[in-house]
């Protein structure tokens, strides 16, 4: 039977309960004033307040100046963005499906997507300091009494290494436009802001036992060293996200290596969070500091952003929870392909909720389904790579469409639930290509 502390290990169900807790004024607002919650409070809501719930531009995925496919030249990402492996939405860059044929388990660094509110830091490894501080340590309360790691401390700590992917929660976002017809604000992800990588570093619970963890610990705030992000005039601070100390202590990550190698600037370098199967923001880069609460904590990044806004849900939102399953051909968008040549068609199917049990793939536009067969390992937080060979009879346009089952039976839809911010589309792509 599922305990309290278990059921906390779920991102939908802890959040579900940190807002009603904010609502009552029994959890800390970091970054939301005494009047906001007044008004929350009284029903004012959370969609009034900060005009999420009408479409718009959607505060936590800003959208972006331009789309180029190459970056200009003072990017905020320090990596280069080649038009062949990226396309390029300013403070963001979406790895292009077709740049993972060809490619193992992992997304190499060089093509691994970036998510930035801001831009990407440069940091020191040897000037930089992991502060540890809150009510549920026993001897630094307060920031100014905060308990200091540096970067060779973790290094001398015992490592883990764990496979896992990180994924934006408005991957898939343009689909509900291109394919549903639906109005949604953010950054048109297609299928590309995911990513599967190899992360070495220490496991938050060691850190957090050194720090002298109490058994009053509720919640864990971590915090980047990013600029502040200022959206519609409102300075919201670096990006931070509350995590319940059940999580922290499960299977976190204090991540220092990607692949093998120390992590990039643009992947938070010098050390980032990794939170297996949680949404992409609570995975926070350029970790700072971390406090450890003996109340319930909250922030924007959990009652103002990251939620789901539209007919069907109430006024303040719903909490998004994990993501969802998707599919992904690794195949250019409106690829031409050798008609009447036998060949393979390769991709890649994943879900938040557990491992992938099955992929059919319809060459047909829908009419027909054959199994897909798996290659390699299906990893709890990664994906299953999968192919199917594929014969185009004759020459003209052709629409490819994946469709995958987890092992607790998530299946793609024909059609995702609509919000207005465009999170978490999980509904089966149409992938042009033709045959000549």
């Amino acid at each position: 039977m599922a305990t309290d502390g278990d059921r906390l290990l779920d991102e939908g169900s802890y959040d579900r309960l940190r807002a009603r807790q904010w609502l009552a004024g029994a959890a800390r607002g970091d970054g939301l004033s005494r009047r906001t919650l007044l008004q929350v409070s009284a029903g004012v809501g959370l969609a009034a307040l900060t005009g999420l719930g009408r479409p718009g531009r959607a505060a936590a995925d800003p959208v972006p100046a331009s789309a180029d496919p190459a970056a200009p030249a003072d990017s905020p990402i320090v990596k280069p963005l080649p038009p062949d492996l990226f396309y390029v939405y300013g403070t963001n860059a979406e790895m292009r499906w077709e740049a993972m044929r060809g490619q193992g388990e992992l997304v190499p660094i060089d093509r691994f997507f970036v998510r930035d509110h801001t831009r990407t830091p440069l940091i020191d490894a040897d000037g930089w300091r992991l502060r540890v501080f809150g009510a549920g340590l026993r001897e630094a309360p307060t920031v100014e009494q905060a308990v200091e790691f540096n970067y060779r401390d973790l290094r001398r700590m015992p490592d883990e290494t764990i496979t896992a992917s990180v994924e934006c929660a408005g991957n898939g976002r343009s689909f509900f436009t291109t394919q549903q017809n639906q109005t949604v604000s953010g950054t048109a992800w297609k299928l590309g802001a995911v990513g599967v990588a190899r992360w070495r570093g220490v496991r938050l619970a060691t850190v957090l036992a050194r720090a002298g963890l109490t058994a009053d610990a509720v919640d864990v705030m971590p915090q980047g060293l990013d600029p502040d992000w200022v959206n519609a005039g409102v300075n919201n601070g670096p990006v931070r996200r509350p995590l319940p100390i059940q999580k922290a202590l499960h299977d976190v990550l204090l991540a220092y290596e990607m692949n093998g190698e120390p992590l990039p600037p643009d992947h938070g370098f010098p050390v980032r969070l990794i939170v297996p199967s949680w949404i992409g923001i609570s995975s926070i880069k350029w970790l700072g500091q971390i406090e450890v609460a003996d109340t319930p904590l909250v922030s924007p990044w959990n009652t103002q952003f990251y939620r789901l806004f539209g007919p069907g849900y109430p006024t303040d939102g719903t909490v998004i929870t994990r993501q969802v399953t998707k599919s992904a051909f690794e195949l250019p968008w409106d690829a031409t392909v050798p008609a009447g040549e036998r060949q393979l068609l390769r991709g890649r199917s994943w879900s938040g909720h557990g491992a992938i049990r099955k992929v059919e793939v319809s060459t047909d536009g829908g009419t027909v389904w054959r199994r897909a067969l798996p290659i390699g390992p299906d990893r709890q937080h990664g994906w299953q790579r999968w192919e199917i060979p594929w014969r185009p009879a004759t020459a003209g346009a052709y629409t490819l469409r994946a469709r995958a089952t987890d092992v607790t039976g998530r299946a793609q839809p024909a059609q995702a639930p609509f919000n207005t911010l465009g999170y978490l589309f999980d509904a089966v792509v149409a992938h042009p290509v033709t045959a000549a």
